[in-house]
């Protein structure tokens, strides 16, 4: 049995991959119904909104999706926890165009709901590297 921090790692793993692959129910497995995400400069997202953004880069029009997520904490208080990262994000365009690379840090919360870590908020100052 892994523990809760190696549980929460394995999400964030397991989102990555995901992310990678384009697979966007996998993605929209790992997060509770009532998440919230923040991003600089954008109203907060919802669930919906999530997937609508995901679902707009699907496929061969949208960009290809890698990155890399180097968690530096997590902390667990009973059904909930968090996490600090620092997250870098790589979009490369199907058109040939220079990729955007994002990064920045990332503090995300998880609740435990029916004994599996799910995300419930996310915070990310990902910027764009010059």
């Amino acid at each position: 049995m892994l523990s809760d921090e190696d549980q929460i790692r394995q999400l964030v793993a397991t989102w990555m991959s995901a992310t990678r692959a384009g697979d966007t129910e996998a993605v929209m497995d790992l997060m509770t119904e009532d998440v919230v995400f923040l991003v600089p400069g954008r109203a907060p997202m919802s669930k919906a909104d999530f997937r609508a953004a995901m679902q707009s880069q699907a496929g061969n029009a949208g960009p290809r999706v890698d990155g890399s997520s180097e968690i530096q904490e997590v902390q667990v208080a009973g059904e909930w926890a968090f996490a600090r990262s620092q997250l870098t994000v790589t979009m490369t365009p199907r058109d040939g165009a220079a990729p955007i690379v994002r990064a920045g840090p990332v503090l995300s919360v998880f609740r435990r709901e029916k004994g599996r870590w799910l995300l419930a908020r996310d915070a990310n100052m990902l910027v764009v590297q010059p």
